[in-house]
């Protein structure tokens, strides 16, 4: 029985998440929509490996630790968020809106076949700006503002650019956000273990300095 309930609310869900999506893809975009999903596309993978890059490169040249960090933080982060992403739009095909408006909807078992049109699910770009945006707020909090208000803007023009729907742009930010998290406990993790290893020897300083 509640089983049954949760399948019908499900679909139901589902629907509107493509009837939103459609609606979204079929709307005329003005010069400023057009401006902004132009805009949109610095959240793909090139522009965001350069950016994380040229991050790690100015706090290498200007001997800042924080930015240093932030730059590796951003780039593994992002390659995480990628690897999952591809992995799963390989798994599962996913009509996008604007050729669902035209052929029609459809979404099974993926072949693995090289075709975007196919590839929904989940939001590549919104799972990498959130991965970017969260590693810059493992390190600076208050710098991170503008990137995480640019990754919900990134997310939210997704269905409009007929794209992605709404659950491709949920999936992809627990993506985004759950890379981060990953990296953040492996950095964690190498710190220590540098920590420890960088530690000195009890049994040593009590021979190099006998009481």
């Amino acid at each position: 029985m509640a089983r049954d309930k949760a399948k019908r609310v499900a679909r139901r869900v589902g629907r509107a998440d493509r009837r939103h999506a459609h609606a979204a893809t079929r709307a005329f975009d003005g010069p400023l929509m057009t401006l902004a999903g132009e805009a949109s596309e610095l959240a793909d993978q090139p522009p965001l490996i350069a950016l994380s890059a040229a991050t790690i490169v100015a706090g290498v040249a200007l001997r800042r630790p924080v930015v240093l960090r932030a730059g590796v933080r951003m780039l593994a982060s992002h390659l995480a968020a990628t690897g999952v992403k591809t992995i799963l739009k390989s798994m599962i095909d996913r009509t996008r809106p604007s050729r669902a408006v035209a052929e029609g909807y459809h979404v099974g078992k993926g072949d693995g076949a090289d075709d975007s049109s196919l590839n929904s699910f989940p939001s590549g770009h919104t799972a990498g700006a959130v991965a970017v945006a969260q590693a810059v707020a493992a390190e600076a909090p208050l710098a991170a503002l503008p990137l995480q208000a640019a990754a919900i803007g990134v997310g939210a023009l997704q269905p409009r650019r007929g794209k992605h729907y709404l659950s491709d742009v949920l999936a992809g930010a627990a993506i985004g956000w759950a890379s981060e998290r990953l990296v953040d406990a492996v950095l964690r993790r190498v710190a220590a273990a540098i920590e420890a290893h960088d530690a000195p020897d009890p049994e040593e300083e009590a021979a190099a300095h006998p009481s």
